[in-house]
């Protein structure tokens, strides 16, 4: 998931939240980005240091030449890899509900997770996330060290299953961002974020898609660089999330005989 940092201020509908301070703000940016800019910035001395060796027919040290390398492989494989971790081609390829939100864009990853448990079962843990809700599913231990204050929810809480079109799902206790799509069974869209689609898969499971579009322009740029290794890892942690919780009900309902 992408966290952002908190603004001044926020409000929910169950009241008025304190204002964020300067502090709140700058520990959840460092938390965030932190890890990208110091990657970012041994990426930068690792192939300078080797051009500069390199044009001046010399041998680059090694850590130069071992960092070079990784920024190549993370640029031509990881970075494909994770941006699509999880589905298919045809899923790749696929429009999905959503996509309405960036016609025409930079770039777009789709991330996908099969889960032993039907669609209507599947879809609730979906619906109810939020920081405010059932949490997103993730390394708890990771958003609250970025102050976000997090507890995701181990059970369907049937007061969390509406969303309004506009409603903020929050990211952080001090930010969020607004529903753009809500369509029960199968849809939750946010602004700024993407989709989640929950599909039925052939073998009577789901098929639950994380589908992210970025617009063109200067925008990107820090997206790539700061966010999107980040947003990708804690994604895929949260489909992960969902998949335990919802097999894990699966299972409880059949020991019922449910």
């Amino acid at each position: 998931m992408t966290t952002q940092a908190p603004p001044t201020t926020a409000t929910t509908g169950g009241g008025a939240r304190r204002p964020a301070t300067r502090r709140d703000a700058i520990r959840a940016f460092g938390v965030v980005v932190g890890p990208s800019l110091a990657l970012d910035a041994a990426a930068v001395a690792a192939v300078t240091v080797t051009a500069r060796r390199l044009a001046a027919r010399r041998r680059p040290p090694a850590w130069a030449a071992a960092g070079t390398l990784a920024v190549a492989a993370y640029a031509g494989a990881i970075r494909p890899w994770l941006r699509d971790l999880g589905a298919t081609r045809g899923e790749r390829r696929m429009p999905l509900p959503g996509d309405e939100q960036v016609p025409e864009p930079a770039v777009q990853g789709t991330r996908a997770i099969t889960i032993s448990a039907p669609p209507e079962r599947v879809w609730p843990w979906v619906a109810q996330i939020g920081q405010d809700r059932g949490g997103f599913y993730s390394w708890e231990w990771a958003e609250n060290l970025a102050g976000c204050r997090m507890r995701n929810a181990d059970r369907i809480h049937p007061e969390w299953q509406h969303r309004e079109v506009g409603e903020t799902v929050y990211l952080h206790w001090a930010t969020g961002v607004p529903v753009s799509r809500f369509d029960p069974p199968e849809v939750l869209a946010l602004k700024g974020w993407g989709a989640f689609v929950v599909r039925p898969a052939p073998d009577g499971g789901t098929r639950l898609l994380a589908r992210s579009r970025r617009p063109r322009g200067l925008g990107e740029i820090p997206y790539v660089l700061l966010i999107e290794l980040p947003h990708a890892v804690m994604e895929w942690a949260m489909l992960h999330g969902i998949r335990c919780r919802a097999e894990r009900a699966e299972r409880h309902l059949a020991e019922r005989g449910g």
